[in-house]
């Protein structure tokens, strides 16, 4: 439905109930205002308050004694902290390459390929999104622990890439969904192999996917904990494994100055995939319309 349809729909639900709020009209409601506030002040207070206990002077966070940023220098000469992030950013780093190529080319096989047991398949392949998170470590560990693999990077980065990549995969499928194929037999007829026409029509149609599932695979692998607790050896500690361990016998500043360069991180990769993806329906919307 093009957005002059949709409009049009909308003033003749107008005009046959007048006095019924329309959906987006329920927000004016004051009832539902303050349930909303009410909603994102509990989601987000203890992110914030962690955040503002990161510049407190006070070692033990109970009163404000003044604004400083020695927590983070601290942090930052903290050896073991040190270790974990680039731990971290070496196992998220490797895992959104390899997770960015077998879920674009999974997706890419969804939407395009018809082949028996395509459902059963793609239910497999999406599972790990829908499974909890204890039950893919426990998998993950066993497998290992069959094969004989030591468990360290290595483990880490194999469990962190089954589970990031169906994620990857179901933004390539959302991207796909909006894509002209007579773009690619327009090519095909000007002389181009199937090669060319992939790489020079099929990839560039598909590289805000691509780029939206690889902040998002970054942003898995850099914030999971189970998956990696379970998974992790000796010499392997990630962040949020570092974090933990640190939290466990005191909450200090210099551990909200670290999980507050962690949120940072994250929030930057997330609204990185989630600006690229809107753009992208966006231009999807305004062509198709």
């Amino acid at each position: 439905m093009t957005q002059s349809a949709t409009m049009n729909a909308v003033a003749e639900k107008r005009v046959q109930h007048p006095d019924k709020p329309l959906p987006l009209e329920y927000l004016r409601k004051r009832w539902l205002q303050v349930v909303l506030v009410f909603g994102f002040f509990f989601l987000y207070f203890p992110i914030l308050a962690l955040i503002a206990t990161s510049f407190n002077e006070d070692k033990r966070n109970i009163v404000w004694k003044g604004f400083t940023f020695g927590w983070y220098a601290k942090a930052y000469e903290n050896d073991k902290l040190f270790d974990s992030l680039m731990n971290s950013l070496q196992v998220g780093a490797i895992s959104t390459v390899v997770s960015t190529i077998i879920g674009t080319m999974i997706g890419l096989a969804l939407y395009r390929y018809r082949f028996s047991f395509k459902t059963p398949f793609e239910s497999l392949v999406f599972l790990p999104i829908v499974i909890p998170e204890i039950s893919m470590a426990v998998a993950m560990l066993a497998f290992f622990a069959m094969l004989g693999v030591p468990l360290g990077i290595f483990t880490i980065t194999v469990s962190h890439i089954a589970f990031s990549f169906p994620f990857v995969a179901v933004v390539i499928r959302t991207r796909m969904a909006g894509f002209d194929e007579s773009l690619e037999e327009a090519s095909r007829d000007l002389g181009a192999s199937a090669w060319q026409t992939f790489w020079n029509v099929t990839v560039p149609y598909m590289m805000p996917g691509i780029i939206a599932g690889g902040l998002l695979a970054f942003t898995l692998s850099l914030d999971d904990y189970v998956i990696t607790a379970f998974t992790s050896g000796p010499g392997s500690t990630t962040l949020p494994i570092q974090i933990y361990s640190m939290v466990r016998f005191s909450v200090t500043p210099e551990v909200n100055a670290a999980s507050t360069v962690l949120i940072v991180i994250t929030l930057t990769f997330a609204i990185g995939a989630m600006a690229m993806q809107a753009r992208t329906e966006k231009r999807t919307v305004k062509k198709n319309g």
